[in-house]
């Protein structure tokens, strides 16, 4: 490895120990471009690397709030603008118990390789909260929503800082935080979020565009490997709108997902999560009770998997679509003994290190990974930013279409990326030079600060 990529990657061991998601997406994304690094001196001559693993800006505030029973509770908020030299910060907030510097500095760091892959204005950055919105009534989730606002309003905006929802953050939450934005600045600048309700700015397929774009990427994987996505089966982790969009546009292709889970442990149905009752359900369930996937093998009356994961079931694509950290080695074993061909990530960061490794060194297995594979959402999102700054409405299938070139040019781009390197059809090592190259062009035209 490079001197200079080695000794940033040291570094960030040594100082954010205590932090293992961001040192590990560092770590995977440095190593990729280790080539790119050795072919261009002028990376190194600027610091790119030191430069990159800094946010430009990043604040941490207190919020309070009350319960309906008049108690006063204190969490604390996060917003990490990580680089912004290819447009405004872009990416989500999330409202979860696990929230802490740590996980908001490996999704900003990743978000802005995500965000310079769908080739948009945009930059990188992730907040949120240690709040857990789930279960809590509407009046307590709206008060919280009003004071994390109150602390982050100064510094975003339409050419600032575009955030989005995220895990923990809906519909109901966007339109909170944009209301308290609205009322404080006094004025309409509906493009300072994304996700927003279709009755004030959002944008229609918004809900479906991650999973439908997860899709869209796999297709382009398979028609690389002169397959068909048409009779394949696929497993899928999680069962909110990320997995609901995969559902949704696979089963439109011919496809079937056969896994859903859950915190509670995963459902296996053998003829797919394919029909209108089954998809509407999935919204349902999620709606009532995060916390379970269990109800849908009851309902249907599949085989539900108590405490398990479901990488063990025999395949033809694994998609795992839940949370970072979700495929250890133990799962990845159990893939390649089942001879999977298509491993393709979806959620952000869902395999630690080791095990993505692991499955890239087998022979026939394909990886592509979830900076590429999940761009669909934000790349929507950018589309919503733009229909709410030309004032315009484009229809679902206008912007499906967008979605889906979208993706057949981040596949292609990360390909090409691969090759030029000498890489071969390396698509975790492509999305990270493609996305790399873009971001650190602008940085060294823009000089240093």
């Amino acid at each position: 490895m490079n001197q200079y990529t080695l000794s940033v990657i040291q570094r960030v061991r040594q100082k954010y120990a205590d932090e293992p998601e961001f040192v590990q997406t560092v770590e995977e994304v440095f190593s990729s471009i280790d080539p790119v690094i050795e072919a261009n001196p002028a990376y190194e001559k600027a610091d790119i690397l030191n430069r990159m693993v800094e946010p430009e800006r990043a604040f941490i505030f207190r919020v309070c709030w009350t319960d309906d029973n008049g108690k006063l509770h204190t969490n604390v908020g996060y917003r990490y603008q990580f680089n912004g030299a290819i447009g405004p910060y872009k990416g989500g907030l999330r409202f979860q118990p696990n929230v802490y510097p740590g996980v908001m500095k490996f999704l900003g760091f990743e978000q802005t390789f995500k965000n310079a892959l769908t080739g948009l204005p945009i930059g990188g950055a992730k907040g949120g909260s240690d709040f857990d919105p789930a279960g809590k009534p509407d009046a307590e989730v709206m008060r919280f929503c009003h004071s994390f606002m109150n602390a982050l309003y100064r510094f975003i905006g339409p050419d600032v800082d575009v955030p989005a929802g995220d895990m923990g953050v809906g519909g109901r939450e966007i339109g909170y935080l944009f209301g308290q934005y609205r009322h404080l600045k006094g004025c309409w600048e509906n493009g300072v979020f994304t996700g927003k309700g279709l009755s004030y700015g959002g944008s229609l397929n918004r809900p479906e565009a991650t999973g439908y774009g997860a899709i869209y990427y796999l297709q382009e994987v398979l028609k690389h490997e002169g397959e068909s996505i048409e009779g394949k089966t696929i497993a899928v982790s999680g069962f909110g709108n990320v997995a609901w969009g995969i559902c949704k546009k696979s089963a439109q292709l011919g496809a079937k997902v056969v896994t859903l889970s859950g915190p509670d442990g995963y459902i296996y149905d053998p003829d797919g999560v394919t029909t209108r009752e089954k998809l509407h359900y999935m919204l349902e369930m999620r709606a009532a009770d995060p916390m379970h996937v269990k109800p849908y093998a009851d309902k249907f009356g599949c085989k539900f998997i108590p405490g398990e994961k479901p990488w063990g079931e025999k395949v033809d694509i694994v998609m795992p679509a839940a949370m970072q950290n979700d495929v250890k080695m133990d799962s990845a074993k159990k893939i390649a003994d089942n001879k999977i061909k298509y491993y393709i990530e979806v959620a952000n960061m869902p395999t630690t290190n080791d095990a993505l490794q692991f499955l890239m060194e087998q022979d026939g297995v394909i990886v592509a990974p979830s900076k590429a594979v999940n761009a669909g959402g934000v790349g929507v999102s950018a589309l919503e930013m733009s229909q709410n700054a030309e004032r315009l409405v484009w229809t679902a299938e206008e912007v499906d279409e967008r979605l889906k070139r979208m993706m057949v040019n981040i596949h292609a781009e990360s390909a090409a990326a691969a090759e030029e390197y000498g890489l071969g059809y390396n698509l975790v090592a492509g999305a990270n030079i493609a996305g790399f190259k873009r971001v650190a062009t602008a940085m060294l035209e823009q000089g240093i600060f």
